[in-house]
């Protein structure tokens, strides 16, 4: 371990993460103090716990991390080594007979840390927002008494997808349920009806449809009904009412099945794809991004830290413009959705390449 990881390995990575945990925590809370001073006073006037405000801007505090990851690297990446080539210190490593890419590796280690991090974070969101919506009571009915031609994705992968909904009668014209299945001992099912009826003391009960069992080897299969009371259908009218989950209030695998049943009912879901495909391409950024910030870094010397926040920022910006970009063009089926999700990562790859290829090491 000594041979492996020596003193200024130790001193290299502690210069990138004393810089990189103030850039991850503190972008976020200025996001959450912004948010705070625009949205207090509507927080007030609902009537809402002031410990139940602040206790869900705690819980935000992942999301609103998520996106910044990338940025904290680059600004940890730019300043920490910016600092070495100011203080001649890479020169000195150079002099010892230490290469700029053995100098930095510590930084790359920090930033598969932080990539860690974001694969964690990004886990955590969905439990996370549903805890912070139910503390400013986000999903409480809000007003109208009709929707019409919409899903709604519930618990255990299942979805709803319904023609027309009045929340005053209680009643549902044309409903679908799919569930995903994995295999013959728990079968896809897709339970059809022409309408449904809602009372508070039998919930649920639908009348004149079909349930489809879909099962590998086994063969499809399919039971009609006149009435039938689905014991796992247990949103309220008024539940029902409520916007569709976010993408980003989605875990990975939950989007994957939601995307399927959307598909499954002839809906576009490129946008949901991108936005799956970033679950995981944004948390690897973290690693892409040193590419291309170590070798900028070194030239930081020639404007100090004025430069280093400029080029930082600059970078960000062009970064978050692109993430925006392509996810427009994947959810318009220009190209593939994944791709669109990875193409950010994928011109950050290359030219960090190319720049990492002209440092004199």
């Amino acid at each position: 371990m000594r041979r492996l990881v020596r003193p200024l390995d130790r001193y290299v990575f502690g210069e990138f993460w004393k810089i990189f945990v103030p850039m991850a925590l503190g972008f976020p809370i200025l996001v959450e103090v912004i948010d705070l001073t625009d949205n207090l006073a509507k927080y007030l006037n609902k009537n809402l716990p002031k410990a139940d405000i602040a206790l869900s801007y705690l819980y935000w505090l992942p999301d609103s991390m998520f996106m910044v990851l990338p940025a904290a690297v680059l600004f940890a990446t730019v300043f920490s080594i910016g600092g070495f080539t100011r203080h001649a210190e890479i020169t000195a490593a150079k002099a010892s007979g230490i290469s700029f890419f053995r100098l930095i590796r510590p930084v790359f280690f920090g930033a598969v840390l932080a990539t860690v991090i974001g694969l964690i974070v990004g886990a955590l969101l969905p439990s996370f927002n549903a805890k912070r919506a139910d503390l400013l009571q986000e999903d409480r009915f809000k007003g109208g008494n009709e929707r019409f031609n919409f899903a709604y994705a519930s618990d255990r992968g299942r979805t709803y997808k319904v023609t027309a909904l009045n929340v005053v009668t209680g009643a549902i014209e044309g409903m679908a349920i799919e569930r995903k299945g994995t295999g013959a001992l728990y079968p896809t099912t897709i339970l059809t009806s022409q309408r449904a009826q809602y009372t508070p003391k039998k919930g649920w009960v639908l009348r004149d449809g079909s349930v489809h069992i879909i099962a590998d080897r086994v063969g499809d299969r399919v039971v009609a009904f006149d009435s039938l009371t689905d014991r796992h259908l247990r949103e309220s009218p008024a539940e029902l009412m409520a916007t569709p989950k976010n993408p980003q209030n989605m875990g990975y695998n939950e989007l994957g099945r939601f995307i399927a049943s959307l598909e499954r009912s002839g809906g576009d879901a490129n946008v949901l794809r991108v936005e799956r495909a970033l679950k995981i391409a944004v948390p690897v950024t973290c690693m892409v991004i040193v590419m291309f910030g170590a070798p900028l870094a070194t030239s930081t010397q020639r404007g100090g830290a004025a430069y280093g926040v400029g080029v930082s920022l600059a970078t960000t910006i062009v970064f978050l413009m692109l993430i925006q970009l392509t996810k427009a063009i994947g959810g318009k089926g220009l190209i593939p959705p994944d791709f669109a999700a990875w193409l950010p990562n994928v011109a950050f790859a290359i030219a960090g390449g190319f720049l990492l290829s002209r440092v004199r090491t």
